[in-house]
């Protein structure tokens, strides 16, 4: 069993992984394992503008740089910086570790 704490808890974390173990057997539907991803793990937290920007401080990187390491535009980090547009799917996922790990686990 595992004990990551990307799991809502070790309970959720054995079924999850069960279910996948069944997808990557081809008994379970990429439909249903998405009901699974949202039932199972933990949702990334949302971040503020200005929590991006100070994120992005603290890592000493440029827009341009931070938007290599996320695989997105300047643009669209500057925008998120400035509260017009707000990060989701992956690009909120990868933010959510760089807050907790540092860049360096996306690099």
């Amino acid at each position: 069993m595992t004990k990551n704490k990307g799991y809502r808890s070790e309970i959720a974390g054995a079924i999850h992984e069960m279910m996948q173990d069944a997808q990557d057997a081809g008994v379970v539907s990429r439909a249903t394992m998405r009901t699974f991803d949202e039932a199972c793990l933990t949702p990334a937290p949302v971040l503020e503008a200005d929590e991006i920007r100070a994120l992005r401080e603290r890592e000493h990187v440029s827009q341009p740089v931070f938007a290599a390491y996320l695989n997105v535009s300047r643009n669209l980090v500057s925008d998120w910086e400035r509260g017009i547009k707000r990060p989701g799917g992956p690009a909120l996922r990868l933010l959510s570790i760089i807050q907790r790990k540092g860049l360096q686990a996306v690099a």
